[in-house]
């Protein structure tokens, strides 16, 4: 088979879900990659060496990627071969979310500099550090792109999405009532039929 599609998983994910997709991608190798999101520079790090690995084994090397690991694939991969990306429920511009972050958390950027992280009550904790390296490594994406967007996303607005898309070589899909995660019956099944439409259909 020459054509491989790289998963990359959002957060608490692991590369073990990529199995949920070779059944309705047959004919596509499917790998899931691991990486270590604990900053972008280690996430980035470990998606490339996955890349590299595996670049010169295939013609055809697309990206499907999830929630964060939409941020990280881009990152990673933006100077690197890749033929196509599907991205659900994608963190298009980390920057934002974070600042979004903060604005929940009743935190100051002054703040957030002055003590480095700052845990919230929504489970997050904010890092000056990582704002920094989101605004110091701007994302240069010019790979056609593919993206599922959930209605009720609580982490990208339907404004960022469309900002994207304006600007880069992407299409966007809309679920409507459809959540972030995507894990309902009608979500997933929603979510299988917009994979064909994707990888198989065009």
């Amino acid at each position: 088979m020459d054509k491989i599609i790289l998963y990359i998983h959002g957060k608490g994910g692991n590369a073990t879900e990529a199995d949920r997709f070779r059944s309705i991608l047959p004919e596509y190798d499917i790998i899931g990659i691991d990486y270590d999101d604990s900053f972008p520079s280690a996430a980035k790090r470990d998606i490339q060496a996955a890349y590299d690995k595996l670049a010169g084994q295939y013609l055809h090397i697309s990206v499907l990627a999830n929630s964060i690991g939409a941020y990280f694939a881009m990152l990673a991969l933006q100077d690197r071969k890749v033929n196509k990306a599907a991205l659900i429920s994608p963190i298009l511009d980390m920057e934002r979310l974070i600042c979004d972050m903060m604005l929940w958390a009743g935190v100051t950027e002054e703040t957030l500099e002055k003590q480095g992280e700052v845990p919230t009550t929504f489970g997050e904790t904010l890092s000056y550090k990582y704002l920094c390296y989101a605004r110091s490594n701007p994302i240069c994406w010019t790979v056609p792109t593919e993206i599922l967007y959930a209605e009720k996303d609580n982490l990208t607005s339907r404004n960022t999405v469309e900002q994207f898309v304006s600007s880069h070589n992407a299409h966007s899909t809309v679920m409507e009532n459809g959540e972030h995660w995507f894990h309902t019956d009608e979500q997933l099944n929603f979510l299988c039929k917009w994979l064909k439409s994707v990888f198989i259909n065009k």
